[in-house]
């Protein structure tokens, strides 16, 4: 009887974003691939959602940058990964990564990692922190833009006893479906935001930080508003500030400032977001640094709503422009506004038509199980290496 594979994924939590829901979808997959599956995070509202039958959890601090408690995590991962007879350790973030490298050192196991951002280096030493992240055996990047990005800022770490490919994040076209929404679930958003029927909703999902472009978003909102008095529209912005409370504020007196108080509405969070892009007219990725990927883009097309994103980073790679969406010029504040009253001004059947290919793209490129069965192959070609 052949043993099943087993793997171990580090995440430093497990909340809503692409690395994390990545993680999520993996660990599920693996189980039902006859592999045993676990996950180490310190936590995080995931979890609440994963099924403990098919995936084993274990608590660690490790979103922790203090050396101390790397260290700690090492000690603790290393007797996990021999306890448990790990064959592959898969790290999705520098902090745990380091306590990972270590480890699988110490017990000879294979290490993958997946590099999920452009991580920012302002200083030698933080180049080499954020180096741990192609010191393995398997190194992922989410798209050619990181692909691209890590060639030429980490070349020297990479060799050819490494192995460094590109796997295009998924997510499951059958959650993100507008065909599983039915009008009560609409009807019920609608009513909880306050919004009525006649009104067009423009939705930009995404935490609140500065690259995230929602000062560039709320300017092109006022000019949209200024250039088209004519149009009946409520702008989301939905997020958490994840506790960035002075930047919320600047948001928020940025709005008064525009006088655009009747026209953007703040909503923290929304955790059946296929509601959000189905009641939405158009969702708008206004990035003014490049996203790895840009997992907003890829839903809205399974959601067959057009997106209208930053022309920099992962988007180039997910959109097809003018047929599945919109690129505009990044941090063109007069080019977003163009874009969104273009947009909002198309017949039904043209938006039917964009809504139609942009789920087609998602479902060819960038579905769920094509991740997940890709990744897989990889680790057992790693094992059998």
């Amino acid at each position: 009887m052949v043993s099943k594979i087993k793997i171990l994924q580090v995440i430093p939590k497990l909340g809503y974003g692409g690395a994390e829901t990545g993680c999520f979808d993996l660990a599920h997959f693996l189980h039902e691939n006859n592999c045993k599956s676990y996950i180490v995070t310190s936590g995080g509202p995931l979890l609440k959602f994963t099924n403990r039958k098919k995936v084993k959890i274990i608590r660690l601090p490790v979103q922790s940058k203090n050396p101390i408690l790397i260290l700690l995590n090492t000690i603790i991962l290393t007797l996990i990964i021999i306890a448990l007879n790990i064959d592959i350790v898969h790290a999705r973030s520098r902090a745990p990564a380091w306590s990972c490298l270590i480890a699988t050192k110490l017990t000879r196991r294979k290490f993958v990692t997946t590099f999920h951002g452009t991580y920012n280096f302002k200083s030698d030493l933080k180049k080499w922190y954020n180096s741990v992240m192609v010191r393995s055996n398997l190194i992922i990047a989410g798209s050619n833009f990181i692909f691209s990005h890590i060639k030429e800022n980490y070349s020297k770490y990479l060799s050819n006893d490494k192995k460094f490919l590109v796997i295009f994040r998924g997510i499951n076209t059958e959650y993100f479906n507008p065909k599983k929404i039915t009008e009560s679930d609409k009807n019920l958003l609608r009513k909880k935001w306050n919004i009525t029927n006649e009104k067009k909703i423009i939705l930009l999902p995404g935490r609140l930080t500065e690259w995230k472009g929602q000062e560039m978003f709320i300017e092109a909102i006022s000019f949209l508003k200024k250039n088209s008095p004519e149009l009946d529209f409520t702008a989301v912005i939905l997020g958490s500030d994840q506790g960035r409370k002075i930047y919320k504020k600047k948001l928020i007196r940025l709005v008064e400032q525009h006088r655009l108080n009747n026209n953007i509405l703040f909503v923290d969070h929304l955790e059946l977001m296929p509601i959000a892009y189905e009641i939405s007219h158009v969702v708008v990725s206004s990035s003014i640094e490049p996203e790895a990927f840009g997992r907003v883009s890829v839903e809205a097309q399974s959601m067959e709503k057009p997106i209208i994103a930053s022309d920099i980073g992962g988007s180039n790679e997910t959109i097809i422009n003018d047929k599945t969406g919109f690129l505009f010029t990044a941090r063109n504040t007069k080019n977003l506004s163009e874009k969104l009253n273009e947009v909002l001004n198309l017949s039904e059947v043209t938006l039917n038509g964009i809504g139609a290919e942009g789920r087609k793209n998602v479902i060819v490129k960038f579905n769920v199980e094509k991740m997940c069965n890709t990744t897989y192959s990889e680790y057992k070609k790693l094992i059998n290496a």
